[in-house]
């Protein structure tokens, strides 16, 4: 970049040197048009030749070459110098964007761990974390980089997710949670106990993601690269017509005069801004998704979100958190507080989710000694001795078998209905926590003229309708398997409009075959399953719904901005390219409507990578 920038100085310093003092001897001048030509040109004419022996002829480097050289041919050295010199000012501008969007997406690059410490014998040694295997205990210390997947068994500390999920905020970890490669380990000494080898890793499959995403080209940009495959062969071929069969035809037309046409329109019709904005913006999109921790896998992909007109949630683990958590406490007798701790240590020795989110709710530490005679009653309950109180809690028939009197419960959700001393006590309600954004995502879709959004669960009826009619989506269906989930959006799929694209988010294993069926297939990768992540075509770093509309909106500002650019080029081109055929524009207009257009939609296309979390 600063090569190039000392040359364009240089070169612009003798252009001007040339162009406003007009020396009396001409041919100084001349020579020094020609040094600013060779100082700034002569590797666009080196690159034109090599691809003319390479089979790449019609590129932009030789129509540059052709143009610039033919002014020197006709005395035009002034317009020679110029197009050549504002052809590389473009050039600059394009790196510099490129290298803009580049810098991005190579933000991620810096996850890439450089070494894990592997515990061996007491001793810490550091390898590769290529040549660690499942099960090996690494130790991660602060301000290290976390290697690889795994357990923490050892220590706590807060570690930094943003690279992973765009989150500014810490988050905490202690033993016994799921600690994933990529993020940075803040303060304490942590021991991890690998789960996934660096291949199958978090930060090696999603440096694979941003690495493999541009080789997806979306269908604008396979258009451009058509359509300058097919132009610009068809544009020399004018032009050489246009030097050639007018001063044969028409009375005292001269041949110079209808070059220099033939040259500037040369010079118009290179399609720079289109090939260059074009590809820049898509990359540009996914630069600015990574960002904000939106992995897309493709410039395809983004472009089809753009014209979602069907979403479908799964519900489980995508609006609802997938954890149970105590809604409801209903007692008769007792405070909900006694309740909620009678049945805490009367669930203590369980493993069941519905028991360990009892403990967690009630938060306390729980004292063995006061339990005795616990027995799991398989499909009914626990029964346990609380401070020598007989404690029974479970399911109605729990109830019914034991002829205790309660009351039913109408709430949504798991209850756990509590007898103490064979007496009804009252009953605890858990369920599936809806997730903080989830009803704003679908309020802030319908504003994005989506047109329908559905839910597919494999929930019982009750729940799943409760949770749609909560969030306000527009279809719920409940008590599916995988494969009647598949079937469902296959029959979504026809419903749609030929032009609409429907949208599958969802975060399992069972998943994958829809995220995969589906024109795009949106996974969370916070807490997806590694199946629902590869199948995905976009990730999302977060577990958190409302990306789905930074996506959107990033997806459409992305084409928005290449449909702007397209027209801007065209039209500006065929305007000027009219004018130059008829002698009207002169090669200065002609290096307006290349370098300058190219240089506006660069400019344009980079307002892309200004992206912000809603």
């Amino acid at each position: 970049m600063k090569k190039k920038e000392i040359k364009i100085i240089i070169a612009l310093i003798l252009f001007l040197i040339a162009f406003t003092l007009k020396l009396n001897n001409e041919w100084i001048n001349n020579i020094i048009f020609i040094v600013a030509y060779i100082v700034v040109g002569l590797e666009i004419v080196k690159k034109a030749i090599r691809n003319i022996f390479r089979g790449k002829v019609f590129d932009e480097n030789f129509l540059m070459s052709v143009a610039t050289i033919g002014a020197f041919a006709i005395g035009e050295f002034p317009e020679a110098v110029a197009v050549m010199l504002f052809y590389q000012v473009g050039e600059l501008f394009q790196r510099y964007a490129v290298d803009k969007s580049r810098k991005s997406i190579a933000s991620l690059m810096d996850i890439r761990p450089d070494f894990a410490n592997v515990e061996k014998n007491g001793n810490l040694e550091k390898v590769s974390p290529e040549e660690v295997k499942c099960g090996e205990i690494i130790v991660v210390k602060p301000g290290e980089k976390v290697p690889l997947d795994g357990l923490v068994i050892a220590g706590n500390s807060n570690i930094d997710t943003k690279a992973l999920t765009g989150e500014a905020l810490p988050q905490e970890v202690k033993e016994g949670n799921k600690i994933l490669s990529g993020t940075i380990n803040l303060n304490g000494v942590i021991k991890i106990k690998v789960i996934k080898e660096y291949g199958e890793s978090t930060v090696s499959k999603i440096l694979d993601l941003v690495e493999n995403a541009s080789s997806k080209k979306s269908k604008s940009e396979n258009f451009i690269t058509k359509f300058a495959k097919y132009y610009t062969p068809i544009v020399v071929i004018i032009a050489v017509i246009l030097a050639i069969i007018p001063p044969l035809l028409i009375p005292n037309a001269t041949f110079s005069k209808w070059l220099y046409r033939a040259l500037s329109f040369l010079v118009v019709s290179c399609p720079c801004a289109l090939v260059i904005s074009i590809p820049l913006s898509f990359f540009g999109g996914i630069g600015g998704a990574s960002k904000i921790g939106i992995l897309i896998k493709g410039s395809n992909y983004l472009e089809q979100l753009s014209n979602t007109e069907v979403i479908v949630f799964d519900k489980t683990g995508t609006l609802t958190k997938g954890t149970f958590e105590v809604q409801h406490i209903e007692s008769i007798n007792l405070s909900k507080e006694k309740l909620l701790e009678i049945v805490a240590y009367a669930e203590k020795y369980s493993n069941h989710p519905i028991s360990l989110s009892v403990k967690s709710a009630y938060g306390k530490e729980i004292d063995e000694k006061q339990i005795s005679d616990y027995k799991e009653l398989t499909g009914y309950g626990v029964s346990a001795k609380v401070n020598n109180d007989y404690v029974l809690v479970g399911n109605e028939k729990l109830m019914k078998e034991n002829d205790i009197s309660f009351t039913t419960c109408k709430n949504i959700g798991t209850t756990l209905y509590v007898a103490v001393n064979e007496k009804y006590e009252g009953h605890i309600t858990i369920s599936d926590k809806i997730k903080d954004d989830a009803e704003k995502t679908i309020k802030d879709l319908k504003k994005n003229h989506i047109k329908q959004v559905v839910m597919l669960t494999g929930d019982k009826k009750a729940a799943g309708e409760e949770v749609g009619k909560k969030l306000g989506i527009d279809k719920v269906y409940t008590e599916l398997l995988p494969d009647e989930k598949v079937k469902k959006v296959e029959e979504l799929l026809k419903e749609k409009s030929e032009k609409g694209k429907l949208t599958f988010v969802g975060d399992g294993i069972n998943d994958a075959p829809v995220l995969a069926i589906s024109d795009i297939g949106i996974a969370m990768g916070g807490v997806g399953s590694d199946a629902a992540i590869e199948a995905a075509d976009i990730v999302l770093m977060t577990d958190e719904p409302s990306k789905i509309i930074d996506a959107i909106q990033l997806s459409r500002k992305t084409m928005r901005i290449v449909k702007e650019n397209i027209v801007f080029a065209i039209t500006v081109k065929i305007i000027v390219l009219i004018l130059s055929a008829f002698g009207i524009s002169t090669m200065w207009e002609a290096v307006f409507a290349d370098v300058g257009v190219s240089i506006i939609a660069i400019i344009n296309a980079l307002r892309v990578l200004r992206v912000k979390s809603k």
